[in-house]
């Protein structure tokens, strides 16, 4: 895996864990230090950002790598909890998919 497309979806698996951690901490501010919502306001959208993108990014390297709907859908998944399209990134890099007929 060594193209444009994974080097496109490794940038969006971070970026989407970046922008998880930003709403994380904007969340905290919101609902236990000091209740604003500025953090929140701030990094929802960019996080719903980042998340469209790795969707999109994981849709091309699924075609370019010719991925099967397993890892397709396992990467999806990973886009839900907090950081796991890193550990999803780190496992695709080191794992080879076995392409389709």
């Amino acid at each position: 895996m060594d193209n444009n497309a994974a080097r496109v979806f490794r940038y969006a698996a971070i970026g989407e864990a970046c922008s998880w951690l930003g709403l994380l901490v904007g969340m905290f501010f919101k609902y236990v230090v000091v209740e604003n919502e500025i953090g929140v306001k701030v990094f929802g959208p960019i996080h719903g950002a980042m998340f469209v993108a790795y969707l999109a990014a994981l849709a091309w390297v699924t075609v370019k790598e010719r991925w099967g709907f397993a890892r397709l859908a396992v990467g999806a998944a990973a886009s839900i909890p907090p950081f796991t399209t890193l550990l999803f990134e780190w496992w695709v890099r080191r794992t080879p998919a076995v392409a389709r007929a």
